[in-house]
C-alpha cells in the first residue's frame, strides 16, 4: 500500500516508534528512523529492516528539540528518498514529580522533546508534502493528551499541546491532500513504562508482576498493554486512502481508560 513513499519516525529505535516503523515498512514504505542507542545495534536494527522488508531504511541521529538537527533530518529524507510523505512525531521522555518540586529544567526538556520537536517536525516536512500535495503527518500523543494523572504536569501539558497542534495542522491542510492525526495510546509495556513498574515496585516493595497489576488498574480498565504492533496498525490505516477524511483528530488505544 505504501510503496514508493518515504517515512520519518521519530523515536524509532525501540518501543512504540519501532512498531510504527516496522508496519510502515511492512506496508513498503521506504524508512527514516530516529533514536539514541549503541551505534552497532542501530547499524544492525536498519540492516535487519531492509532485509526483513526489501525497503530502504536509514538513520538519523538527531537531537529532535534541536529545530536545525531537524530541518537537516527531513533534507536527508528527501536526499535519500526524494521525498518526505509521512512523518510520525513519536518520541517522548518523562518525569514525574509534584509541581513545587518539578525541576525548571526538567520541566523545558519534557516540553522541548514532547511537544516542540513535534512542531519543528512538522514545520520542516510539511513544505515537501505540499509540493506533492499528498502527506500524513501522525502525532503519538497519549491518554495524557485527553485526561491527566498528578505528578505528570509536563507531560500532561506537552501531551495536550500536541493535540491542539493536532487540530491546527488539520485545519491549515483542509483543503490539501495532507492529513494530520493524534493516536493516543494508554499504557503500553514500552521501556519507558517499565521504568515506572520498576519504580513502583521498589517504593511499595511489590513484586513486578503486583506493579504492573497496580499500574494498569489505576487507569486501564481492559487490564492489558497496548502493543507497539497495535498503534503500528493504526498508523497504517491512518495512511490509506480510507482515512483520507480523517483530519485533526484523536484516536485512542487506552484499553478504555479514557471512556471513564
Amino acid at each position: 500500500m505504501l510503496k514508493g513513499k518515504a517515512a520519518i519516525v521519530t523515536g524509532s529505535t525501540s518501543g512504540i516508534g519501532l512498531g510504527i516503523a516496522r508496519a510502515l515498512a511492512a506496508q513498503g514504505a521506504d524508512v527514516l528512523l530516529n533514536g539514541f542507542g549503541e551505534p552497532a545495534q542501530i547499524k544492525a536494527l536498519v540492516a535487519e529492516l531492509a532485509a526483513q522488508y526489501q525497503v530502504r531504511v536509514v538513520h538519523n541521529g538527531a537531537d529532535i528539540s534541536a529545530p536545525d538537527q531537524v530541518a537537516a533530518m527531513a533534507a536527508q529524507c528527501v536526499s535519500e528518498f526524494g521525498a518526505v510523505d509521512i512523518l510520525v512525531n513519536n518520541a517522548g521522555i518523562q518525569h514525574t514529580a509534584t509541581v513545587e518540586e518539578f525541576p525548571a529544567e526538567k520541566w523545558e526538556q519534557v516540553i522541548a522533546i514532547n511537544l516542540s520537536s513535534n512542531f519543528y517536525a512538522c514545520k520542516a516536512a510539511l513544505p515537501h508534502m505540499r509540493r506533492r500535495d499528498w502527506g500524513r503527518i501522525i502525532n503519538v500523543a497519549s491518554a495524557h493528551g485527553l485526561v491527566a494523572s498528578a505528578t505528570k504536569s509536563a507531560y500532561v501539558a506537552a501531551k495536550h499541546g500536541v493535540v491542539g497542534l493536532t487540530k491546527v495542522i488539520a485545519l491549515e491542510t483542509a483543503r490539501t491532500g495532507i492529513t494530520c492525526n493524534a493516536i493516543c495510546p494508554g499504557f503500553v509495556l514500552t521501556p519507558l513504562v517499565q521504568k515506572q513498574i520498576d519504580d513502583l515496585a521498589a517504593r511499595e516493595g511489590i513484586s513486578e508482576s503486583e506493579a504492573r497489576m497496580k499500574l494498569l488498574g489505576d487507569k486501564q480498565p481492559s487490564l492489558e498493554f497496548a502493543t507497539p504492533e497495535q498503534i503500528g496498525g493504526l498508523a497504517v490505516f491512518l495512511c490509506s486512502a480510507s482515512a483520507d477524511q480523517i483530519r485533526g483528530t484523536t484516536l485512542s488505544i487506552d484499553g478504555g481508560w479514557t471512556a471513564q
